[in-house]
């Protein structure tokens, strides 16, 4: 199992986006990846994920870019004395990137039909790229790994909800040798095809856009979220401890 340093140690590798010009300079970078790229987001289910399994652990720790999603992290950075940054959720953050991006070639592996086909439609009209591949999200890990191998697309938008993505990620980022931009997009397809709609913005503005998604998937979400949010805060308490033992010691000389 991980220790709460492993859990601290991920956290502190989330990048800190302060403004609008750190955004668009990351946007920057991923355009033009020199290698295989993994793109995450940690928001308090995958810090959840993460404490309970070595593996969904290693699978974040794969990631090239991790980015902060959500006001549970935020609260749990402030605890931890972390510097928040901006919210860099993935529903806002990946349309954005994918709108600023020159025109690629496009892979789409997630969700299932119709969402999936509307996705697309969505994708060829509000984007300049050329869509080569479009999966479900249900098939073999190694089937994307082909898929991904034969049709070599510069960007690869995985939405297959946490941790099943992050490992198909991991297995994609392994197996490609041209460069890639591997985006764990969790729910973005669903969105995009309008199966959800997002909350408004009055209620995003307030953080409670998670209770939105609740109401509208009540049976799926109730348990991540309410069960998920205790066991979340008791997880930053303990991680909170382990900050102020290690800068302690730190403070000591030891």
């Amino acid at each position: 199992m991980p220790s709460p340093r492993d859990i601290v140690d991920l956290m502190e590798r989330i990048r800190c986006i302060s403004s609008d010009d750190e955004r668009h300079d990351l946007i920057t970078t991923l355009a033009e990846p020199a290698k295989p790229t993994i793109l995450s987001f940690i928001n308090a289910h995958a810090v959840n994920l993460c404490w309970n399994s070595g593996d969904v652990l290693a699978w974040f720790r794969a990631s090239d870019v991790l980015l902060r999603d959500g006001v549970g992290l935020k609260k749990a950075f402030d605890l931890l004395g972390f510097e928040p940054g901006l919210n860099m959720n993935g529903t806002d953050f990946i349309p954005l990137l994918l709108r600023s991006l020159p025109k690629r070639r496009l892979a789409v592996y997630g969700t299932q039909s119709p969402w999936l086909d509307r996705a697309r439609t969505h994708l060829e009209t509000t984007t300049p790229h050329e869509i080569v591949d479009v999966q479900h999200g249900f098939h073999p890990v190694e089937r994307y790994v082909e898929h991904a191998q034969r049709n070599r697309p510069d960007v690869i938008l995985l939405a297959m909800g946490m941790p099943r993505q992050e490992q198909v990620a991991v297995a994609l980022g392994a197996a490609l040798d041209h460069p890639v931009l591997i985006i764990n997009g969790g729910a973005i397809i669903d969105f995009m095809a309008k199966r959800f709609e997002r909350a408004p913005a009055v209620v995003q503005r307030l953080g409670l856009e998670w209770l939105y998604r609740v109401a509208q998937e009540p049976r799926r979400l109730f348990r991540r979220y309410f069960v998920g949010g205790v066991s979340f805060a008791r997880t930053v308490l303990i991680l909170r401890r382990a900050v102020s033992r290690s800068s302690g010691a730190q403070a000591q000389g030891v």
